[in-house]
């Protein structure tokens, strides 16, 4: 079986301890290849050669940073199939989602970045005649960037660009899961000639990466994208030490539908924002809250739509709906289906996993599930499920939808359809979301602040708010004499 290995100061080493563990492709159910088992004295390494790194990469100019960004760039696209077949083996999800949105975004990134970080500068006050207040930006240091499953080269790319930019050194976990596109990404890095030791990769487990890593007196920010859980042991071992840190956490997103809302549009979107890479995103809808005169015609539609979509093989072009990423996650989310029964609700489609059959017999796939009848306050509308399951429930007034879609610790992201504009502004201000999108979703303007409240976050990544995080600001006051 293919090894994956560490990119630590500029080269591929196995793990100091020699240890892997199988890496498996979810929709086969079987490894495929090895994923180093690192520890504590890999993460070392990786930070002292970040930390030897950081002077000079530090003092280039930002132009000549964003041009080593540009180039990994330009490589992921001169490789796009090969990126995209590669993540859809490691992640389960099909091969046409990872062609058309996680590869592209995962180039667009790193340009983005690139070309952001020379907007970032400092600002001029004049006082008075003989008072000058400047500010200014300058990196870090080395920083720890640790990136989910889910949508595995977008979302750690999304990390390193804005810290590579902003003048510091990284140090990276990708998740266990799926760990393939990060290894190939430090190949792009490798091939383009970034100096050795600005981007190291270490593979491994929270415990045996993730924890030394973020605790390491060396790392000056943390930034990290997962589950609210680990977040919270993140914050709680990192926040002593003072450290920068910024969490992008989970979601059990509100999608709320007026009976005046277009609705071919807005049913187009909901099976798009509920069933989108098995729901694994965590801007996702997974509470679609009707209103009742239409509730009828669109359950009805929305089953039907729902029992349209194509479970099976990945790698199918024909293919809507992949493997989950791994059997516990399955089991998670078959947990949550038949939690939905004990309670009452009332499975309208799915329910059950999909048996593919042939080479994918043991792969981990769940039907595209649809519940109603479950009180807005139940377990399974107030959890994270994070799976091709969402529940379905009927409001009369626009206060009653706004309380249910509130009702929640999380607030990441929230959808609302309607063609009354007035509504559509008083919601925006009310509900407890760090995002709120009108008549679309998943409608990116890379320049926004992107980030949640509550329990789905702490901080903003994207645009300037990513490069002032992976920054110290400061201020220097001159008088005049």
């Amino acid at each position: 079986m293919k090894k994956i290995l560490n990119f630590i100061n500029g080269e591929f080493s196995e793990p100091r301890s020699g240890n892997y563990f199988n890496n498996l492709n979810p929709a086969l159910g079987l490894a495929y290849s090895l994923c180093p088992d690192s520890d504590a004295k890999d993460v070392e390494a990786a930070i002292e050669s970040a930390e030897r790194a950081f002077p000079s990469w530090s003092r280039l100019a930002p132009e000549q940073r964003a041009g080593f960004l540009n180039q990994m760039a330009e490589k992921i696209e001169q490789r796009l199939s090969e990126f995209a077949l590669a993540e859809s083996i490691d992640s389960g999800k099909p091969v046409g989602l990872a062609k058309s949105l996680d590869i592209p975004r995962a180039s667009k990134n790193l340009k983005f970045f690139a070309e952001a970080s020379q907007q970032l500068h400092g600002e001029t006050f004049r006082t008075d005649s003989h008072t000058l207040n400047q500010t200014d930006y300058s990196p870090l240091g080395v920083v720890a960037c640790i990136s989910p499953w889910n949508l595995p080269l977008y979302l750690l790319t999304w990390k390193i660009a804005p810290a590579l930019a902003a003048g510091n050194t990284v140090v990276a976990k990708p998740s266990e899961l799926t760990p393939m596109t990060a290894f190939m990404l430090c190949e792009v890095a490798k091939e383009v000639g970034l100096p050795n030791g600005v981007l190291n990769v270490v593979h491994g487990t929270g415990p045996h990466v993730g924890q030394p890593l973020v605790t390491h007196s060396k790392i000056k920010a943390v930034s990290f994208t997962g589950s609210t859980a680990t977040g919270r042991t993140i914050a709680t071992e990192v926040a002593p030490q003072f450290k920068k840190l910024s969490l992008e956490m989970g979601g059990k997103n509100p999608n709320i539908i007026f009976a005046d809302a277009d609705l071919k549009r807005a049913l187009d979107a909901t099976i798009r924002s509920t069933f989108l890479n098995q729901g694994q995103i965590c801007l996702c809808g997974s509470r679609i809250f009707i209103e009742r005169p239409i509730y009828e015609e669109f359950k009805n539609k929305f089953i039907e739509n729902t029992k349209g979509l194509v479970v099976g093989n990945p790698l199918d072009k024909k293919t809507d709906q992949g493997a989950l990423v791994s059997e516990a996650h399955m089991e998670k989310v078959l947990s949550y289906i038949r939690k939905s029964k004990e309670l009452g609700g009332l499975i309208l489609t799915g329910g059950k996993r999909f048996e593919v059959g042939g080479e994918n017999k043991t792969g981990f796939f769940v039907e595209p599930t649809l519940v109603e009848g479950l009180p807005y306050q139940s377990v399974v509308n107030q959890d994270e499920v994070f799976g091709p399951f969402a529940s379905l429930t009927p409001f009369d007034k626009d206060d009653e939808a706004l309380m249910m879609a509130n009702a929640s610790r999380y607030g990441l992201v929230a959808t609302l359809w309607t063609s009354n504009l007035n509504r559509a502004s008083y919601f925006s201000k009310n509900l407890e979301t760090g995002i709120v999108w009108v008549n679309t979703w998943l409608n990116r303007d890379l320049r926004t602040p992107f980030g949640g409240v509550k329990e789905s976050g702490l901080g903003r990544e994207g645009g300037l708010d990513a490069l002032k995080f992976f920054s110290e600001v400061k201020n220097t006051c001159t008088v005049t004499v």
